[in-house]
């Protein structure tokens, strides 16, 4: 049948059939079974595991340089389709998720969208390449509607429960299971799973309660009632399945029930690499990152307003499920081989305008969610740990993963006192200086709100281990007039992504100007920045100017050599840090938030956020990057001021009472 398809195109067309009759063999295995069987349940675990790669072996590094779903290589093969034909490739991968799920649906409108490709190169005279991108133009625009439906549903509908199955009623000592969700299973999910069967279940329902708990204490250091709410969003990586059925029995004490839900697959749902939801490994991060500005195939005006239309009816079909959802709780994963990905000048990219419909779309989504899932009454947790692959040995990976575990529960209340002190040496002046030392040329002055009542108010949360665990830091939104100076990093990893010696110029609050050193063009730089950071906003505010205080988690970093593979979750907490975009506190400023101390958290809004109470379209930008300086870069952190006071000299914690912090370097 592909002969019919002249060269260069055929052998396109012949690989990509021979991928879906793959994932359509194994959508049939699937429905052939009987109740209580299980997919692969008489094959052996290297047999699952051969399968699993060749699912995925077409995008692997080792195959890349000739893989269609390579922007470069499909030019270079697919002229003048390349584009085209390797955003159709990498919608239709999702066939692997619809095989293993049986959405039969979802399968069907992809076959059809091949087919449809394919029989417009059997014609006698070739498409246009307009004519194709057509066909997946209207591809995305018709089922726009059931594909943002059924993805708000199952983010909200404890009965989408297909991989709480698998969590809840497999045998999790046997390895097999991490094959049950199609998802890509490398050493990493492999090692996590078995190092995690080594622990007892005392050790496993630790760390869950560490979770657990912290995402009760985010409701109740808020002050919102978590008994109003029923469901929370359980978002893992495979391989730590025995602690999230701990986590799901004991959030059932807490009367709630799990939404878990994969990380999304059709282009529709997706928001560039990033991924939302449970997930496996990455068969290839490049591939992943080379994909990311697909959506510039079809994004325009018309498409924005379907999608938004599309959001809005969900929620109004779901109005009741999302009344009572509480937020996610989120378990993410470190210690991968940090990426640096590399520029593809054939991968598809959004145009200027493109940038700003994506800017206006997510505005307005943000809004329409927080509608019906209110900023105001729900919350979230956050808790991370490592893989494997952070190590060595394994050997050396169980001594990481139990300090990560020790710095997970360290002493909450010790931390609240010793923050304490520092929250009253910050709240006696409106501005704090801080700066970088040696070749970190960071020189800001944050602008503080003003107290009336020093007393009864305070600008910093006293942020223990609850939402974002583990303890240590301290945090404000600032005033933004006033706010200037540079921000500068040698190396940082944000959202898996290497920046070095990047440099955030802010003028009164806002990023003006900026820089990195990834690349060798000073425009690689500058865009590299706007799609990672600044998320093709002209501008972005500092939202929060924080101090971290765990010199635990510092120490430990440099111990193991491993400071540049922490999630940012963690190396928040080991430094003085700056988020660009949203505060905090965002579309939940006007609630009232109290420290342990009594005293009223005031320093909620900024004058961006601020304009919520006239136009919520330029109050917020839908995003939230921290970035932190490492204390060895650091001179100094003071108020300024008729009286001055040093937080931090020399990489040291000096101020009265904060002593303690500095007993891990002594160590």
């Amino acid at each position: 049948m592909e002969e019919q398809v002249p060269e260069p195109y055929r052998d396109f067309f012949s690989g990509t059939a021979d991928f879906l009759q793959m994932t359509i063999q194994i959508l049939e295995e699937k429905r052939k079974l009987e109740p209580g069987q299980s997919y692969g349940e008489g094959e052996t675990l290297d047999t699952l595991s051969r399968q699993n790669q060749k699912l995925y072996e077409d995008i692997q590094p080792e195959n890349y340089k000739t893989s269609y779903g390579n922007p470069a290589y499909a030019a270079e093969v697919l002229d003048p389709y390349g584009k085209e034909l390797s955003f159709l490739y990498a919608e239709l991968r999702g066939t692997i998720a619809y095989a293993f799920e049986k959405k039969i649906w979802d399968m069907t409108v992809c076959l059809e969208l091949f087919l449809e490709v394919y029989f417009a190169f059997t014609a006698e005279e070739l498409p246009t390449p307009r004519e194709i991108r057509d066909i997946l133009y209207w591809y995305v625009n018709d089922y726009c509607q059931p594909m943002v439906e059924d993805r708000i549903r199952v983010s909200l509908d404890p009965q989408a429960d297909f991989a709480a199955k698998i969590i809840m009623e497999q045998d999790l000592e046997d390895l097999r299971y991490l094959y049950l969700y199609g998802e890509y299973v490398s050493s990493n999910e492999l090692g996590v799973a078995k190092f995690l069967n080594s622990l007892s279940q005392e050790e496993i329902d630790s760390m869950a309660a560490t979770y657990t708990e912290g995402y009760r204490q985010g409701f109740l250091a808020t002050r919102k009632d978590l008994s109003k709410k029923k469901t929370v969003n359980i978002r893992y990586t495979l391989g730590f399945e025995r602690m999230v059925r701990s986590a799901i029995l004991q959030f059932e004490k807490m009367g709630l029930k799990p939404t878990i839900y994969r990380a999304a697959t059709h282009i529709v749902n997706k928001r560039q690499q990033h991924k939302i939801g449970y997930l496996g490994g990455s068969a290839n991060l490049q591939y992943e990152y080379d994909h990311r500005g697909d959506e510039a195939l079809f994004l325009d005006g018309d498409f924005v307003k379907r999608k938004l239309r599309s959001m809005q009816m969900a929620y109004e079909k779901y109005q009741a499920l999302a009344d009572v959802h509480g937020g996610p709780a989120c378990i993410e994963t470190f210690g991968e081989k940090p990426f640096s990905p590399a520029a593809c000048e054939e991968a598809l990219s959004l145009s200027p305008h493109q940038q700003k419909l994506r800017v206006e779309m997510d505005n307005e989504a943000g809004q329409i969610t927080n509608r019906y899932i209110k900023g105001e009454e729900r919350s979230f947790t956050i808790i991370a740990y490592p893989v494997p692959e952070i190590a060595d040995t394994w050997e050396d990976f169980g001594e990481i993963f139990g300090e990560i575990v020790k710095i997970n529960t360290l002493d909450s209340r010790l931390y609240e006192k010793i923050q304490q002190k520092i929250i009253l040496a910050l709240d006696s002046s409106q501005w704090v200086r801080i700066k970088g030392k040696g070749e970190n040329v960071t020189d800001l002055k944050i602008h503080l709100h003003s107290l009336e009542d020093i007393k009864k108010q305070t600008n910093f949360e006293n942020c223990v281990a609850d939402v974002n665990i583990p303890v240590g830091e301290v945090f404000t939104s600032p005033v933004l007039e006033g706010t200037n100076g540079v921000l500068h990093v040698s190396r940082v990893y944000l959202n898996g992504l290497l920046f070095q010696n990047l440099k955030l110029t802010f003028t009164d609050g806002l990023v003006t100007d900026y820089s990195c050193s990834n690349f060798e063009e000073e425009e690689e730089n500058r865009k590299y920045i706007e799609e990672n950071i600044l998320y093709h906003h002209e501008k972005l505010p500092m939202g929060e100017f924080a101090i971290g205080t765990n010199t635990t988690a510092y120490v430990a970093a440099a111990k193991y050599q491993i400071g540049d593979k922490l999630p940012i979750l963690i190396a928040e907490k080991m430094g003085p840090h700056f988020a660009v975009g949203d505060t905090c506190y965002s579309w939940s400023e006007d609630t009232a938030v109290f420290n342990p101390d009594g005293r009223e958290i005031i320093a909620r809004d900024n004058e961006i956020s601020v304009l919520r109470k006239d136009d919520l379209s330029k109050a917020y930008y839908g995003c939230h990057t921290d970035i932190t300086i490492p204390y060895e870069e650091l001179e100094s952190i003071r108020t300024m001021g008729e009286q001055e006071i040093s937080i931090i000299e020399d990489g040291r914690f000096v101020l009265e009472g904060t002593e303690k912090l500095n007993q891990p370097f002594e160590c």
